[in-house]
């Protein structure tokens, strides 16, 4: 299980790179591992990048990143995290997957950083394990994968698997490893070296808090918000969510109009367009499915706010040449 002390020192990580990786969670998880060896002054983790092929991988900031082989490299007693970021299920290949499986048979403890969650869950390593990934996925990894469980926290250790939300949360996820084999002193050591203090809990959440989003604390167009956050596919009307309140509609039309410059309609319009376009970036689901689920029951509709937003139709954004007469207008105009 992930987190129990290794049998041989050090312990081995497989750090497996997807092409256009994140680098900043790749850099957050191997850096506290360094850090834990030069503080124990011996080697308790070591650590190579490998590829589908062996090849070199380009991160999504444009750096290229060596390898030092290919999966039939990895060895049997490796820990093997998977390292995505853009475009994560365009690269998921079927020899990727292939490894993953037979590296699940054979026992391994088997993680992902970032988006790569999305290649554990079309593996099957997921099911009936909790996970997380980056907030911005999380719809579409529900529409794609929606018998798995995922959560917003920063990570998630599920017996032999782990995930992490990517960004700063891999160190979180590391210092947990540590604490648990090493001891939490060495953990706390660890974080003042990277100056990454207090440690934070796996179950804290990815995202700041509705406030800080916003810019607002005003307890009830907080509350407001979360209603609309929480009802994308089938909105409240305004009268519903004024009465939630305990508001007239005058009143929530001026609260949302002083603090976010926008009606409350058009903020919940906007609310419902970006998942839109999460879900037509991320999935392969049809652009009338992702209407439906973004609270539209007019595909035409759908498409005319989206272009009147976005500047683009939803085919056009997914670079796909629509056929004149689609809901019922001309696309490529």
């Amino acid at each position: 299980m992930f987190g129990d002390p290794a049998r041989d020192l050090p312990q081995c990580f497989a750090f497996l790179l997807v092409p256009e990786f994140s680098m900043m969670p790749v850099t957050a998880a191997i850096e506290p591992l360094r850090i834990a060896n030069r503080l124990a002054e011996k080697q308790l983790y070591d650590w190579r990048m490998y590829s589908v092929d062996g090849e070199a991988v380009d991160a999504s900031n444009g750096f290229t990143i060596a390898c030092s082989g290919g999966l039939d490299e990895i060895g049997d007693r490796a820990v093997v995290i998977i390292c995505g970021g853009i475009n994560v299920q365009s690269h998921t290949s079927r020899t990727m997957i292939n490894f993953l499986r037979k590296s699940a048979r054979r026992g391994a403890d088997i993680g992902s950083l970032c988006t790569a969650s999305h290649v554990l869950a079309a593996a099957g390593l997921l099911d009936e394990y909790t996970c997380t990934i980056h907030w911005e996925n999380i719809p579409a990894f529900c529409e794609d994968f929606p018998e798995i469980k995922v959560t917003g926290s920063l990570f998630e250790i599920d017996r032999d698997r782990f995930t992490c939300a990517g960004g700063t949360s891999s160190i979180d996820m590391m210092l947990a490893l540590i604490a648990s084999q090493h001891g939490p002193e060495l953990a706390a050591d660890v974080a003042e070296q990277v100056l990454h203090s207090p440690i934070r809990h796996h179950s804290e959440h990815q995202r700041m808090s509705l406030p800080a989003r916003i810019g607002a604390r005003h307890p009830k167009l907080v509350g407001i918000i979360e209603q609309m956050e929480g009802n994308l596919e089938e909105p409240l009307s305004p009268s519903i969510l004024a009465k939630q309140a305990g508001l007239s509609t005058r009143q929530l039309e001026r609260l949302f109009r002083r603090y976010l410059d926008r009606s409350p309609k058009r903020y919940y319009l906007e609310l419902r367009l970006k998942k839109a376009r999460l879900l037509l970036l991320q999935t392969s689901m049809s652009v009338i499915n992702v209407a439906l689920a973004c609270g539209f029951s007019s595909p035409s509709h759908f498409s005319k706010c989206y272009r009147a937003f976005y500047g683009r139709t939803p085919y056009r954004e997914r670079g796909i040449p629509a056929v004149d007469g689609e809901f019922g207008q001309s696309q490529a105009s």
